[in-house]
Order: C-alpha cells, then sequence, then structure tokens
C-alpha cells in the first residue's frame, strides 16, 4: 500500500492536478483541501472539475 499523501493544487483557469503534498506547489497554484491519497485527491479533483475549459474560455475572457 502506498502512503504517499498528495495535494489537490488548482491554478488560475480553475485547472486541477494531483501534487506529492512533500513538494512546493509551483508557482501560480493553489492547494486545495487536505492532503490525501493520490487516488482520494483524484475522486476530489472528479468532483471538483465538472467542465473541463479552463476559466477563461467559459468567461469569454472575462474575470
Amino acid at each position: 500500500m502506498n502512503t504517499t499523501a498528495f495535494n489537490v493544487v488548482r491554478n488560475e483557469e480553475e485547472q486541477y492536478s494531483v501534487w506529492p503534498a512533500w513538494r512546493p506547489v509551483p508557482a501560480g497554484w493553489t492547494t486545495v483541501g487536505e492532503p490525501a491519497s493520490r487516488e482520494a485527491c483524484l475522486e476530489r479533483i472528479e468532483t471538483l472539475w465538472t467542465d473541463m475549459r479552463p476559466l477563461s474560455l467559459r468567461t469569454g475572457g472575462e474575470r
């Protein structure tokens, strides 16, 4: 069983990714929620990321 913790991270375009909890979060990304298993993070992303288009496309470039 893999016990490595991961974070869900999100960028300004509201795109999500899984990131190892022990690594610094890259510039332009923020952590969403608490560290969890990779599988739990993927499930969280599936719940949160319902529209795969970047935010700029969903809003017509307006923020």
